[in-house]
């Protein structure tokens, strides 16, 4: 090899490996695009968590059944109280604010988030036995593993995905995103271990979550646990605007 082409060699593999650091280095900033709180309506619960105060807003209601609602990577969960109070009228609401949204404190990550999670359903299990945990987006994962370690009463699952890491790897496919990323979330991995009846709904024109990895991920749960539906003309933010998709999270299609 010529001095020459050995320079350009070493310089392609600097450039590579810098911009495998900065991919490195900026990967949360992908992931996860805190948004404030922005509904006034329900009330608002600080839940403090390790390193951490979570915002969480909720509608109180007496009896044994609630809802905790985990959203999106740029979802102002608190948009989402009206809608679910409509389909959940006899339920308590919680809508947890992860790290750095909504007024929440600390920075978000895999961990951090089911951590978050796994404390906001023990204080809500305390005074509701029957909860509904649903997840959105990248929330979904969250949920996911929620329930493959308590005692979900049901679980519903929209727009999700068999794997961060999965996306991220088509998204990236010359980069060895198994080595770089740090938050996995491989729902596949904890559907297996969910016995909760659970909900799964795509979106028909989902541009975000492609179909096959949220029918990969709807494989891994054990027969008869799980139930496919695919929401007709929707797409991947504009699924919950659907009739059809308030019926769904009711149980009604």
């Amino acid at each position: 090899m010529s001095r020459i082409a050995l320079s350009i060699a070493v310089i392609a593999a600097l450039v590579y490996l810098g911009l495998c650091l900065v991919l490195f280095v900026f990967q949360r900033s992908l992931i996860y695009f805190p948004q404030p709180r922005s509904f006034a309506g329900g009330t608002t619960i600080t839940l403090p968590v390790d390193g951490a105060e979570l915002v969480v807003t909720a509608r109180s209601h007496g009896g044994p059944n609630a809802l905790v609602y985990f959203g999106g990577n740029a979802e102002d969960v608190s948009y989402s109280l009206p809608s679910l109070t409509a389909a959940f009228p006899d339920h308590a609401i919680y809508l947890m604010h992860y790290r750095s949204y909504g007024g929440s404190t600390g920075k978000p990550s895999e961990a951090a988030l089911v951590a978050d999670a796994l404390t906001l359903f023990d204080r809500v299990h305390k005074e509701h036995a029957n909860i509904v945990v649903v997840g959105r987006s990248l929330g979904s994962g969250v949920a996911v593993h929620l329930a493959s370690l308590r005692p979900v009463a049901r679980l519903t699952l929209v727009t999700p995905y068999n794997s961060i890491q999965e996306l991220a790897s088509n998204q990236f496919p010359y980069f060895p995103v198994r080595w770089l990323l740090l938050d996995k979330f491989e729902s596949w991995k904890y559907a297996t271990q969910v016995v909760a009846p659970t909900l799964v709904i795509a979106a028909e024109h989902d541009e975000v979550i492609p179909r096959a990895s949220t029918e990969s991920l709807f494989t891994r749960f054990r027969t008869g646990v799980a139930a496919l539906k695919v929401v007709a003309g929707t797409g991947h933010n504009t699924v919950s605007d659907s009739p059809d998709y308030i019926l769904l999270l009711k149980g009604l299609q």
